[in-house]
C-alpha cells in the first residue's frame, strides 16, 4: 500500500434546480443537472470524487463555511430558475455563493452559476436585451484579458459553444474582469473577486453534450418557434434530428458543415475545455497548496 498516494480530489457541485424540474431533467436525460454535470467532471478528472447539494430545496443541508472550505472546488450548474424574480430557492443560492467566495474555495459556474456569482458580489441580472441566446452561442470572442487567462487557454481567439439562456448579467461586479463576450451577451466569460475569493465562469455550457443540447431544445421547442429560430414544427424536429445524429457521429461534416458548427462544440475534449482549465490551473494547484494533494 502506498502511504503517500495523492488523495483524490474532492470538488462540490451546487444544482441549482427546483426538485419538479430535477425531475424532468432526469426523465428526458437520464441524470438530474447535478449528475450529469459531476459525471462530466469526473471523465475529465477519473479519480475525482464529487458531491452534491441541492440549495433550491427548502431544507437542504447545506454546508457551512468550513464544509465549503473542505472542498477543493466548487462547481454551479445551470437552472431554470431568474435571479431578478427573487424567490427562497433564489435567495438561498445567493447567500451560498457569498459563502464560498468567503471561504477561499476555487470555484466555477456555468450560465446560472455566473449570474448567481456576479449578483453575490454586487453585480446584477435581467432578461437579456438581445433576446433569448438558445442552443448555441455563436462568435465567442476573447477580450484582450481574456487572450491571457488560464480560464481560456486553449480555446482560439473567437470559437462556439454550447448555451441557453433567457437572462444575462447586465452590470458586473466592481471586481470583474471580462474574459469574453458576443453580439448577444457582453459577458460570456469572467473572473469575480470578493471578499478574499476568486470565481471563474461562463455565460455558456461547456458542459452540454450534443444530445443534452438536443433534448434541451425538444423541451423548448415552441419557444424556438415562436421566436423565430425556426418557422415550423418540422423544421424544429430536422434541426434536433441533426444535432442527435452528430452526437452520435461527431465526423458527419455534411450536417456539422450545415449548422456551422466545428471542434470546439463537436470534439468532447474540446468542448470542456474551461471545466479541464478549471480542475488544472485552479483545484489542483491550490489542493497542494493547501496540502489535500
Amino acid at each position: 500500500m502506498n502511504l503517500f498516494a495523492p488523495k483524490p480530489l474532492r470538488v462540490l457541485v451546487v444544482d441549482g434546480y427546483k426538485r419538479a424540474q430535477r425531475e424532468e431533467y432526469a426523465r428526458d436525460s437520464g441524470a438530474t443537472p447535478g449528475e450529469a454535470y459531476a459525471a462530466e467532471l469526473r471523465r475529465i478528472e477519473p479519480s475525482l470524487v464529487t458531491d452534491i447539494c441541492l440549495p433550491a430545496d427548502e431544507g437542504a443541508n447545506l454546508p457551512d463555511g468550513s464544509g465549503l472550505a473542505s472542498y477543493d472546488g466548487i462547481a454551479l450548474t445551470g437552472s431554470s430558475l431568474h435571479i431578478h424574480s427573487p424567490e427562497p430557492a433564489v435567495t438561498r443560492q445567493i447567500e451560498l455563493m457569498r459563502a464560498i467566495y468567503q471561504s477561499g474555495t476555487p470555484c466555477f459556474g456555468s450560465c446560472w452559476g455566473i449570474q448567481i456569482a456576479a449578483v453575490a458580489a454586487g453585480g446584477s441580472v435581467a432578461l437579456n436585451p438581445n433576446g433569448l441566446e438558445i442552443g448555441f452561442a455563436r462568435r465567442i470572442a476573447k477580450t484582450e484579458a481574456g487572450t491571457a487567462h488560464p480560464l481560456l487557454a486553449g480555446r482560439p481567439a473567437a470559437f462556439d459553444a454550447p448555451a441557453i439562456h433567457f437572462d444575462s448579467i447586465v452590470a458586473p461586479p466592481d471586481d470583474a474582469t471580462i474574459l469574453a463576450a458576443n453580439t448577444m451577451s457582453p459577458i460570456q466569460a469572467a473572473e469575480f473577486r470578493q471578499d478574499g475569493g476568486t470565481f471563474w465562469g461562463v455565460q455558456y455550457h461547456p458542459e452540454f453534450s450534443l444530445r443534452l443540447i438536443a433534448t434541451i431544445l425538444r423541451r423548448h421547442s415552441k419557444a424556438l418557434i415562436e421566436r423565430g429560430f425556426r418557422r415550423d414544427e418540422a423544421e424544429t424536429i430536422s434541426w434536433i434530428a441533426d444535432l442527435d445524429a452528430l452526437d452520435a457521429d461527431p465526423a458527419r461534416r455534411d450536417l456539422a458543415w450545415a449548422h456551422g458548427l466545428d471542434e470546439e462544440v463537436l470534439d468532447p475534449v474540446r468542448r470542456v475545455t474551461e471545466l479541464r482549465n478549471f480542475l488544472e490551473m485552479r483545484v489542483k494547484p491550490e489542493a497542494s497548496l493547501r496540502g489535500r494533494a
